[in-house]
């Protein structure tokens, strides 16, 4: 092929050596005609000097036969006059005399006229002569100039041809030199090819022997081992979870948090926009405060002010976008979902921008048609009226664009990855048209607002809301021109980036193939990290599920311990108030209980007003007692039964009893405040035993609620499992015979792929044939 290539370059540079010659040869004679033409040109000077010269002489010898002329006439009018002197003297001689003068005089008068007339027509011939030679002598200098240049121009295209052949000729000397060392060094190489070649045949012999062996041993272990090849179908290649790129990832994210950036400074700017504009509709030109606006103006203002409800959701959908990307997915326009949100968001937006549109039309030229409008001012707003119709254009370019790239998660036959490019490209060029439209609209806007300053009903209030708008635009431009220099310079980075897919595929065949794959990447990255962990010490299994159930069984869990301790601690608390309650309540029993023993001590009456007294206190001590003890009681007696309410009466008549038994007074106190101090114990011992069954048993119902729970989300996870086995037995069953037709298949390919190396190294030995003829062609044309 090389020899091929020099032989191509060699007859190429002959050729041009052919032409060049043949240009040569015309360009020797274009210059030899040329110095023809140029001598015969002198030649022609040199003769019209000499005809020069010789008219110089003629007009030389006229002039002097001129002078000659005018002496000899100055002579004959002296004679004349002294003819004319003679004649007064004598008349008669001079009658005589005057005919003779008068003959004399006329033909002297008519030869001087000829001489005159001969005298103007030298002087005629003289000038036009003169005036030829020069106007000859200028046309020869000229053409002799151009001649010059042309020659030397000439000499110059002469002198490089001259070179660039003698260079020709030394670079052909040196690849004729270079030809021949590679045609010695190509007939090495075709000894060597050659060599290769035999040792070729050899290992082909050798690889298809092994090859066969192989072949049947595959077969085998493919007919055994392998249900099918999920690359070979595109429909199985797409569940395929796909290499994953890490940098990749975090530069989306990267590129999705400036995109919500701009994103919401966009939202801010609209929101200011609209919400400014609102108010100089209440203000100009009619003031709502002073007067009522149109209702054309009130139906815009009431649109407008619904604006929030129609631009946050794009900066929700954004944020919704930008929190889907994360490192561990698999970003792609198959895989954002919220990009259809985002897309619907902007749809609704579109719509509001649609229904305002007409009215903020009719509401310009309303302000057209009004009084303190002027010209300059009708055109500025006529001209904010064309920008809007434009503005509104671009938000539907903006919306049908970004449809279509939220249309691979939804319908993905709906856009070709082929368009990706097309469709990134032109959101760009709208993002540009969009920034372009921003600054017409802030000029327009900044020369209204500077008109409308001139008005005479301008306020203060409507030249702050002019500046509020227009900084709003400003700041809606500055977000524009971000967001389309953003875009255009990630361009190519979003094209390539969300457009992969998995090995060997060209694409996702479906959104549900593209949630899936992400289902089997997250198993993937769990059963990975899994691996990465330390193995700990193995259970037994059967003794694992033992614990598993206590473990969900168990009462004395994390929360139940944590709420048992809340509990214990409100518990504690309210013990403690009660315990000072009591405590004061002893304190008074205790006053009272001395005020009454004094009473008794001091009395002087008998035993009837002892028995009287005692009756007397004793029930009271026994109302205070039973009002204490039913303080202290009534929560435990709400808890407890019929049965212990009824032992409760048998103790109240035994204490009753044991008082009409009683004779002593002390004795009967004794009695009474161990009976009460033992119920107390007894009481509080139920109490307790009744508060901890009670947090055993709240304990046991969240154990049991968890257990039915967690056996709740056993049997959907047990009967997806069914399903997808299902699914799974009737897919193998019917790849069992696609796998079939793919075994028959590989063993063609296998068969071709043979066939195709034996055409190979046929095609091998034809090339080295080709070879040794370029060869001997080279060395005959080096020759």
């Amino acid at each position: 092929a090389a020899a091929a290539e020099l032989q191509g370059k060699y007859q190429k540079l002959a050729q041009e050596y052919s032409k060049l010659r043949a240009q040569n040869q015309v360009l020797k004679k274009g210059v030899v005609d040329e110095q023809a033409n140029s001598a015969s040109l002198k030649e022609q000077l040199k003769m019209k000097d000499q005809s020069l010269r010789k008219l110089q002489q003629e007009m030389d010898s006229l002039t002097f036969r001129n002078q000659q002329l005018a002496k000899r006439v100055e002579l004959l009018q002296d004679e004349l006059a002294l003819s004319e002197a003679r004649g007064k003297k004598n008349k008669k001689s001079v009658e005589s005399s005057s005919q003779l003068s008068q003959e004399q005089k006329s033909v002297f008068n008519e030869d001087l006229q000829k001489k005159i007339e001969e005298n103007e027509r030298l002087h005629i011939l003289f000038f036009e002569a003169d005036e030829q030679h020069k106007r000859l002598e200028a046309e020869l200098r000229s053409r002799l100039e151009v001649l010059e240049t042309d020659a030397a121009q000439h000499q110059a295209v002469v002198d490089s041809l001259t070179k660039k052949y003698t260079e020709t000729i030394e670079k052909l000397q040196n690849d004729k030199a270079k030809l021949e060392i590679k045609s010695q060094t190509l007939e090495r190489e075709a000894k060597d090819c050659r060599l290769r070649t035999e040792e070729c045949q050899q290992q082909l012999k050798n690889l298809q022997a092994a090859l066969g062996s192989r072949l049947e041993e595959s077969l085998c272990i493919i007919n055994e081992k392998v249900p099918f090849n999920d690359t070979r179908s595109a429909r199985y290649n797409a569940l395929n979870v796909p290499l994953h790129n890490r940098r990749n990832q975090l530069k989306l994210r990267d590129l999705a948090g400036q995109a919500l950036a701009f994103v919401q400074e966009l939202v801010t700017a609209l929101l200011n926009f609209h919400t400014y504009t609102e108010q100089k509709v209440q203000i100009f030109p009619i003031d709502s405060a002073t007067d009522t606006i149109s209702p054309l103006n009130q139906k815009f203002s009431q649109y407008l002010h619904e604006n929030a409800s129609y631009v946050r959701p794009l900066e929700e959908g954004m944020l919704h976008l930008f929190e889907s990307i994360t490192e561990d997915t698999v970003t792609v326009l198959e895989t954002t979902v919220k990009l259809k949100a985002f897309s619907e968001h902007l749809a609704s937006y579109l719509g509001f921008l649609r229904k305002i549109l007409p009215y903020q039309l009719k509401s310009l030229e309303e302000e057209c048609e009004s009084s303190l409008c002027t010209a300059a001012l009708r055109a500025r707003n006529m001209e904010l009226h064309r920008d809007m119709k434009r503005l509104t254009a671009v938000f539907e370019k903006l919306h049908t664009y970004v449809s279509l790239l939220a249309l691979p998660s939804t319908r993905p036959e709906g856009l070709l990855r082929t368009n990706y490019n097309f469709v990134f490209t032109n959101i760009a060029a709208s993002l540009h048209g969009f920034h372009n439209i921003l600054k017409d609209i802030s000029k327009h806007y900044s020369q209204k607002a500077t008109l409308e300053q001139d008005v005479p009903t301008a306020t203060q209030k409507l030249i702050t809301t002019n500046d509020c708008i227009l900084s709003s635009v400003a700041a809606l431009t500055n977000g524009t021109g971000k967001m389309a220099s953003f875009f255009s310079n990630n361009l190519d980075h979003f094209t390539t980036s969300l457009s992969y897919g998995p090995k060997g595929g060209a694409e996702f065949i479906s959104p549900l193939s593209a949630e899936c794959m992400l289902q089997y990447k997250k198993k993937a990255a769990a059963y990975m990290k899994s691996l990465k962990k330390p193995c700990a010490d193995s259970v037994p299994y059967e003794e694992a599920l033992a614990n598993r159930r206590v473990l969900l069984s168990s009462t004395e869990s994390r929360e139940g311990l944590a709420q048992q301790v809340q509990q214990s601690l409100e518990k504690i608390a309210k013990l403690e108030q009660e315990k000072e309650h009591w405590m004061l309540e002893a304190q008074l029993a205790k006053i009272k209980l001395e005020k009454e023993n004094q009473k008794l001590k001091n009395s002087l009456s008998g035993h009837l007003t002892d028995t009287i007294q005692e009756h007397s206190v004793w029930p009271n001590i026994a109302e205070q007692k039973k009002e204490t003890t039913e303080k202290s009681l009534r929560e435990p007696i709400k808890s407890t039964s019929l049965v212990s309410i009824q032992s409760a009466k048998h103790k109240c008549c035994l204490i009753k009893y044991l008082l009409c038994q009683a004779p002593d007074v002390e004795s009967r106190e004794d009695l009474i405040k161990t009976h009460y101090m033992a119920r107390i114990a007894e009481l509080t011992s139920h109490l307790q035993l009744a508060d901890s069954k009670s947090v055993h048993f709240h304990a046991e119902c969240r154990a049991l609620a968890k257990r039915l729970s967690l056996a709740e989300k056993s049997k959907e996870s047990l009967t997806e499992e069914l399903k997808l086995a299902s699914q799974n037995i009737t897919r193998l069953q019917a790849s069992k015979l696609f796998c079939n037709d793919e075994l028959m298949t590989t063993k063609r390919s296998y068969e071709d792929q043979l066939s195709m190396m034996s055409d190979h190294l046929c095609s091998m030995n034809e090339t080295l044939t080709k070879q040794r003829e370029e060869i001997d062609t080279l060395k005959m044309a080096s020759k």
